[in-house]
Protein backbone atom coordinates (compact mmCIF):
# COMPACT_ATOMS: atom_id res chain seq x y z
CA UNK A 1 0.00 0.00 0.00
CA UNK A 2 0.99 3.29 -0.82
CA UNK A 3 1.26 5.96 1.15
CA UNK A 4 -0.83 8.49 -0.66
CA UNK A 5 -3.45 5.86 -1.34
CA UNK A 6 -4.17 5.08 2.57
CA UNK A 7 -4.26 8.82 3.68
CA UNK A 8 -6.24 9.53 0.33
CA UNK A 9 -8.53 6.65 1.94
CA UNK A 10 -9.32 8.35 4.89
CA UNK A 11 -9.76 11.75 3.87
CA UNK A 12 -13.33 11.56 3.63
CA UNK A 13 -15.57 11.86 6.32
CA UNK A 14 -17.51 9.14 5.72
CA UNK A 15 -14.62 6.43 5.29
CA UNK A 16 -13.10 7.89 8.44
CA UNK A 17 -16.07 7.65 10.26
CA UNK A 18 -16.38 3.66 9.17
CA UNK A 19 -12.82 2.95 9.91
CA UNK A 20 -12.73 4.30 13.35
CA UNK A 21 -15.85 2.18 14.53
CA UNK A 22 -14.54 -0.92 12.58
CA UNK A 23 -11.31 -0.09 14.78
CA UNK A 24 -13.10 0.49 17.69
CA UNK A 25 -15.69 -2.68 17.12
CA UNK A 26 -13.45 -5.71 15.26
CA UNK A 27 -16.08 -6.27 12.76
CA UNK A 28 -19.33 -4.76 11.59
CA UNK A 29 -22.06 -5.42 9.15
CA UNK A 30 -23.29 -2.89 6.25
CA UNK A 31 -26.59 -2.54 8.15
CA UNK A 32 -24.79 -1.40 11.36
CA UNK A 33 -22.88 1.43 9.72
CA UNK A 34 -25.58 2.23 7.79
CA UNK A 35 -27.37 2.66 11.80
CA UNK A 36 -24.62 4.30 13.19
CA UNK A 37 -23.66 6.62 10.80
CA UNK A 38 -27.65 7.69 9.56
CA UNK A 39 -26.05 7.78 6.26
CA UNK A 40 -27.94 5.69 3.33
CA UNK A 41 -26.83 1.66 2.69
CA UNK A 42 -25.70 2.56 -1.16
CA UNK A 43 -23.69 5.60 0.31
CA UNK A 44 -22.34 3.34 2.92
CA UNK A 45 -21.46 0.66 0.35
CA UNK A 46 -19.61 2.93 -1.76
CA UNK A 47 -17.27 4.02 0.69
CA UNK A 48 -16.96 0.65 1.71
CA UNK A 49 -15.45 -0.46 -1.37
CA UNK A 50 -13.10 2.09 -1.88
CA UNK A 51 -11.87 1.17 1.50
CA UNK A 52 -11.70 -2.54 0.30
CA UNK A 53 -10.22 -1.40 -3.04
CA UNK A 54 -7.67 0.27 -1.43
CA UNK A 55 -6.53 -2.96 0.93
CA UNK A 56 -8.07 -1.07 4.07
CA UNK A 57 -10.60 -3.40 4.83
CA UNK A 58 -11.53 -6.83 4.15
CA UNK A 59 -14.83 -8.27 3.74
CA UNK A 60 -16.50 -11.37 4.39
CA UNK A 61 -19.59 -12.75 2.93
CA UNK A 62 -21.62 -14.39 6.04
CA UNK A 63 -25.40 -16.01 3.36
CA UNK A 64 -26.54 -12.47 1.90
CA UNK A 65 -24.91 -10.48 4.61
CA UNK A 66 -20.97 -8.76 4.04
CA UNK A 67 -18.82 -8.07 7.24
CA UNK A 68 -16.10 -5.63 7.46
CA UNK A 69 -12.98 -5.32 9.33
CA UNK A 70 -9.80 -3.70 8.97
CA UNK A 71 -7.26 -5.68 7.04
CA UNK A 72 -4.62 -7.17 9.67
CA UNK A 73 -2.41 -7.39 7.13
CA UNK A 74 -1.75 -3.55 6.79
CA UNK A 75 1.56 -2.15 6.54
CA UNK A 76 2.96 -2.03 10.25
CA UNK A 77 3.54 1.47 9.66
CA UNK A 78 -0.63 1.80 9.46
CA UNK A 79 -1.18 0.45 12.62
CA UNK A 80 -0.14 3.47 14.75
CA UNK A 81 -1.72 5.95 12.38
CA UNK A 82 -5.21 4.09 13.05
CA UNK A 83 -4.46 4.05 16.71
CA UNK A 84 -4.00 7.35 17.01
CA UNK A 85 -6.77 8.75 14.63
CA UNK A 86 -8.92 6.62 17.01
CA UNK A 87 -7.99 8.00 19.78
CA UNK A 88 -8.32 11.54 18.15
CA UNK A 89 -11.51 11.30 16.90
CA UNK A 90 -13.29 9.39 19.75
CA UNK A 91 -13.07 12.38 21.54
CA UNK A 92 -15.43 14.01 18.64
CA UNK A 93 -19.25 14.39 19.16
CA UNK A 94 -19.79 13.08 15.76
CA UNK A 95 -17.79 9.92 17.02
CA UNK A 96 -19.92 9.95 20.01
CA UNK A 97 -23.41 9.46 18.10
CA UNK A 98 -22.06 7.56 16.24
CA UNK A 99 -21.68 5.01 18.70
CA UNK A 100 -24.76 5.76 20.52
CA UNK A 101 -26.56 5.08 17.40
CA UNK A 102 -25.11 1.59 17.06
CA UNK A 103 -25.20 0.72 20.22
CA UNK A 104 -29.05 1.33 20.53
CA UNK A 105 -29.74 -0.77 17.20
CA UNK A 106 -32.11 -3.69 17.88
CA UNK A 107 -31.26 -7.07 16.82
CA UNK A 108 -27.75 -5.99 16.10
CA UNK A 109 -26.31 -9.49 13.63
CA UNK A 110 -23.42 -11.39 15.03
CA UNK A 111 -21.20 -13.02 12.12
CA UNK A 112 -23.51 -15.91 11.94
CA UNK A 113 -27.17 -14.24 11.50
CA UNK A 114 -27.50 -10.42 10.09
CA UNK A 115 -30.70 -7.83 10.27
Amino acid sequence: MLLDQFFKSLSDETRLRCVSLLQKEGELCVCELTAALAVSQPKISRHLACLRQSGILLDSRKGQWVFYQINPSLPIWTIPILKDTLTAIELTETFKNDLKRLNKMKNRPNSTSCC
